[in-house]
């Protein structure tokens, strides 16, 4: 016998604002980590990251996992795949890289880079982790949340 409802079907009816806001932040963060971590990658290199992280008294070892950290969350936060817990370490990277720019005045675009942009992601980030990843993720159109 089938059931009368499926509770994992997603129609427009069903969706509330709080699942299309949820996508929305999902996308724009998870597509700024991506950017962000292949920036480190493509474009400073892993090596020079490193060296950068040395330069303001971080391990040079430390580009590495921040830069997967980076990737595989970005790409984690698209698809909808534990989105509090991702949002939520991703936000906690941010307050910390947010820390060396403090010196720096408020706009990003002062020299060394202030502190309004990391700031305001990490407290993107942390929204995101309260909101959750709504009804639009891999899991749910899956069947599996």
């Amino acid at each position: 016998m089938k059931a009368s409802s499926d509770t994992h079907a997603i129609s427009p009816s069903s969706m509330a604002g709080h699942d299309i806001a949820a996508l929305l932040l999902r996308l724009a963060l998870g597509i700024m980590f991506l950017a962000h971590g292949l920036t480190k990658v493509l474009v400073w290199t892993l090596p020079g990251t490193g060296q950068f992280f040395a330069s303001i008294g971080l391990p040079s070892w430390m580009a590495w996992p921040i830069t997967g950290l980076e990737l595989i969350g970005g790409a984690l936060l698209i698809l909808g795949v534990r989105v509090r817990w991702v949002a939520l370490i991703l936000a906690a990277e941010l307050a910390g890289a947010s820390m060396p720019h403090l010196a720096n005045g408020w706009m990003f675009t002062a020299p060394n880079g202030g502190w309004e942009y990391p700031v305001f992601l990490a407290a993107t980030a942390l929204a995101l982790s309260f909101l959750d990843g709504g009804k639009l993720t891999i899991a749910r159109l899956a069947g599996r949340h």
